[in-house]
């Protein structure tokens, strides 16, 4: 069908004088992960990378994404029409420094204008003016194609108490207004479902690895507006809303909401998640655009959330443990697990801990060669066996109640070679050079990246994804706008670390067709000292499993390296092993001797 539906969308461009369309990954929220639903791209393309632009012209079917995805893609994409277009910079619109090249001036673009935030499609009239190309975002050709699409989930939303959070709703909303206020604002869009979540201490199962709900919020300064299917509300929750001043609308109803919105009010968006056609139909109120305000606030987490944190890391850990000792114990039996199966162990380990709900993202577990594809996913039918021999590199994350996780490990299954103890050891060395740093208040991610890659730089290696990013509490794994990245497209990289942000700390390094190596641990922004040139912060390890000594060159580790890693593996039993058994500590103790 989606061949089909390639030619007819060439033939209403054709029909309506369009020279080429453009489909984003995102839905109206600029969600990473979103619903079914709004799978748009996937459905067409066959890409299943979560990051990725579609460009549809009468001669070119195009697939723009970055290096994480380009094995991949390459892939996926192998018996279609679609061809991968491979961005040099992650995150970056190269797709429309292609459009302004290749289409003649006069030229009309279009696309569905709830998918691109006001930001984005400022920054696209501003290039397309360069050439006289004119773009049309009223237009939705896709979704009528799709005949069988998926409705929009109705699933039930759930509180997520106190206890957990730190704050309650009430204490979350009074802050936000009073920031408002300070801005001098009277009502604040949030399109964000994340956000959303986050600030009425509410959780949903709307997206899969994520639990958020799919929901407008207009925050006044007397009472707020949730715009979301009712079916989705539970009674007792819905009576706890009203007690906070926070009516229930029809999901569908904010169009009409903003529309006749006062001429007094004052609205604040963020230009970078508020969609042009909510913008477009704010047109009565004065707009004002400023910081994502909730998405500050949601980033810095408090003592509460930093301590349940801490707690699901151990459990975590405890998870993995088993997952592990399982797989040893099968491949020492002569058995061969494929990668699918190794993923679904680990989902069932994990499941046997208190407040488990669901994994945090689809596990990469990529063994030989598939450990190289940065963002591999194994499937049940096309998963590599694992054999004792050569490497298995296994990111994975979990979504607990009292938080989420997100580790890398790589193993050998095998005695390793030189050049692959040398890779790993510089990884190691970079995940530890991050790991250890102390910084002035106002470093930001850009600064804090370089010091990850210096190791393999040294060597003229590098790896083609940033260096971490932040992680919400029981929320999205890939959190803004703090982490580590090498350029200025993403808030990765322009926003000062503060403390309180969890971010991850993961450097790689991947050998096409041959492996991957990455060492991932969450780690926390904390204050370190203050002097006379101020406040300096650093970061303090959450993740708690320990890190494959086979495959270490000890000669390329300094004394302060060997003395963190000794230090770290000493943490990590001290912390297991009130929670293991006697053969599990027994199995830890060796993985975690020092050096």
């Amino acid at each position: 069908m989606p061949h089909t539906a390639l030619a007819a969308l060439r033939t209403a461009l054709q029909r309506q004088e369009i020279a080429a369309y453009i489909v984003p990954s995102n839905d109206p929220h600029q969600s990473e992960y979103v619903p079914e639903y709004w799978k748009l791209r996937e459905w067409l393309s066959g890409f299943t990378g979560s990051a990725g632009t579609l460009v549809i012209t009468a001669t070119e079917a195009q697939v723009w994404t970055d290096g994480r995805y380009f094995l991949q893609a390459e892939q996926e994409l192998a018996s279609g029409p679609f061809v991968l277009k491979k961005q040099q910079v992650p995150h970056a619109p190269e797709h429309i420094d292609w459009l302004v090249a290749n289409l003649p001036a006069g030229a009309v673009v279009a696309a569905d204008g709830k998918l691109f935030s006001v930001q984005q499609q400022r920054y696209i009239e501003k290039r397309f003016a360069t050439k006289g190309i004119e773009f049309d975002t009223q237009l939705d050709l896709l979704g009528p194609l799709w005949e069988s699409r998926p409705a929009l989930p109705l699933n039930p939303v759930f509180e997520q108490d106190t206890y957990f959070t730190g704050l309650s709703r009430a204490e979350k909303l009074q802050a936000l207004r009073a920031e408002m206020q300070a801005q001098g604002c009277t009502q604040h869009l949030v399109c964000t479902l994340e956000d959303i979540a986050w600030l009425l201490n509410l959780r949903g199962s709307d997206v899969a690895y994520t639990p958020v709900f799919v929901a407008y919020l207009i925050v006044g300064l007397e009472d707020a507006c949730l715009f979301i299917h009712s079916a989705k509300v539970p009674a007792e929750i819905y009576t706890q809303l009203q007690q906070d001043k926070v009516r229930l609308m029809l999901y569908t109803g904010i169009d009409g909401f903003c529309a006749e919105m006062s001429a007094r009010d004052t609205m604040l968006i963020d230009a970078g998640s508020c969609s042009w056609h909510l913008y477009q139909l704010l047109s009565k109120v004065r707009i004002k655009e400023g910081e994502h305000l909730i998405r500050r606030q949601k980033a810095i987490k408090n003592h509460a959330e930093i301590y349940h944190f801490k707690g699901a890391m151990r459990k975590d850990s405890v998870a993995l443990l088993q997952a592990f000792r399982w797989l040893e114990t099968a491949l020492a039996k002569g058995e061969t697990p494929s990668e699918y199966d190794f993923a679904q162990k680990i989902a069932a380990c994990r499941a046997e801990q208190s407040d488990y709900v669901s994994e945090s993202f689809p596990a990469i577990i990529g063994y030989q060669g598939n450990g190289a594809i940065i963002h591999y996913r194994p499937t049940q039918e096309g998963s590599a066996r694992i054999k004792p021999e050569g490497m298995l590199l296994v990111d994975c994350g979990a979504q607990y109640r009292d938080g989420t996780t997100d580790i890398t490990r790589t193993i050998a299954l095998s005695e390793p070679s030189a050049q692959q103890r040398l890779h790993f050891t510089l990884v190691l060395k970079g995940m530890i050079a991050l790991s250890s740093a102390v910084f002035p208040r106002g470093t930001n991610g850009i600064q804090l990246d370089a010091l990850a890659r210096q190791p393999l730089w040294q060597q003229a290696l590098n790896y083609n994804h940033g260096t971490g990013h932040g992680v919400g509490a029981f929320l999205s794994v890939h959190e803004p706008p703090q982490g580590f990245a090498s350029n200025a497209t993403t808030s990765r990289g322009t926003t000062a670390l503060e403390p309180g942000h969890i971010c991850s700390n993961e450097p790689g390094f991947y050998l096409p067709n041959e492996y991957g190596i990455r060492i991932e641990n969450l780690i926390l922004c904390a204050s370190h000292v203050e002097s006379e040139y101020g406040e300096f912060l650093r970061f303090d390890t959450l993740s708690l499993f320990p890190i494959d000594l086979n495959l270490i060159e000890q000669q390329l580790l300094t004394a302060a390296e060997v003395q963190w890693l000794n230090a770290y593996h000493e943490r990590v039993v001290k912390e297991l092993s009130p929670l293991l058994s006697e053969e599990e500590l027994e199995w830890l103790l060796e993985k975690s001797r020092p050096i």
